[in-house]
């Protein structure tokens, strides 16, 4: 019997050991291979000059902010978000004469990629990361549905938000992230909660808050939804 007890102790204390080494292999992942262009810590820069010096979004709140399984997948093969980059004043030629602005892609860097191993250990560590958690508890979305129809419309010409994220590639704006798979790597109560006051969670992002009522934000909320389960895009 204590033969048992000691193995099952053993095989305890073993998986338990396992856990924390992987924990803490998922943090050094993220200070080693993150850290220099992610803000892990908090708290969001104040001032526009700070805000200038970041090469990426802010991850300390990134486990109230993004879907894991969506995550992982995405650090093993990360696509591109933002067509512009995230400073994308920094990646636009002017356009000379009638011609439109373009972006200039041989400026954009590739985010770097992980193997399955390490995206899953920095997954963990990032989910974590639980920042703001009182933002979420002040606004959640409402249940419901919306129509394509309906939702384009509150997304495209009630609030404006076309003007800066694509709803499919290379249609919309390209200076924020392309919202056709937002809901399926954002959680809805972040989307919600985000899109209702962006500056309580990042007080210098570029994001405006355009002092949307909640059930406007719950329409855009409902629509970027329904858009991720329409397109089927990764």
């Amino acid at each position: 019997m204590k033969n048992i007890f000691f193995l099952t102790l053993s095989a305890f204390t073993l998986f338990a050991g396992a856990t924390i080494a992987s924990a803490n292999d998922g943090d050094e992942i993220l200070k080693s291979k993150c850290a220099s262009c992610h803000n892990l810590t908090g708290p969001a820069p104040t001032t526009v000059e700070e805000a200038n010096k970041r090469k990426g979004p802010p991850l300390f709140y990134a486990g109230v902010k993004y879907r894991a399984e969506w995550l992982k997948a995405w650090l093993q093969n990360p696509k591109r978000l933002r067509p512009a980059g995230y400073h994308y004043v920094e990646h636009i030629k002017p356009g000379v004469g009638n011609k439109a602005d373009t972006i200039d892609t041989s400026t954009l860097k590739p985010h770097i990629a992980l193997s399955a191993s390490e995206a899953e250990k920095a997954t963990a560590a990032l989910m974590k990361l639980k920042s703001h958690l009182g933002n979420l508890e002040a606004n959640k979305p409402d249940e419901g549905t919306i129509s394509m129809m309906m939702g384009e419309m509150t997304f495209e010409k009630f609030a404006g938000c076309l003007a800066c994220h694509e709803i499919e590639p290379q249609y919309g704006g390209a200076t924020g992230p392309e919202m056709y798979t937002a809901a399926k790597r954002m959680q809805l109560n972040y989307i919600f909660s985000y899109t209702k006051d962006p500056q309580s969670w990042d007080p210098k992002t570029l994001m405006p808050n355009k002092l949307l009522g909640d059930p406007m934000v719950n329409n855009l909320t409902h629509y970027l939804k329904a858009l991720a389960e329409e397109g089927g895009a990764p």
